[in-house]
């Protein structure tokens, strides 16, 4: 179901910590709901520490039944 424009259009991603290097983005809408762990440190800049960790998939979901998520700047 595409909502009216992704969330992330214009944003740039680091390639790495401390990379000046612009990683190429495909934006998508979602199709499936899958369930991650997070550590919840972060910087000072709100970025996380460590990369999220694959849990489950969740077919009992539909991606409009998650809350979304808005990435902070």
């Amino acid at each position: 179901m595409r909502r009216h424009g992704h969330p992330w259009t214009g944003w740039s991603f680091s390639a790495g910590w401390g990379s000046r290097e612009k990683l190429a983005v495909t934006l998508v809408d979602p199709e499936l709901v899958v369930e991650v762990g997070v550590d919840v440190a972060r910087d000072a800049s709100g970025h996380w520490h460590h990369p999220a960790r694959w849990h489950r998939p969740r077919p009992d979901l539909s991606p409009v039944d998650v809350p979304r998520l808005t990435p902070q700047r």
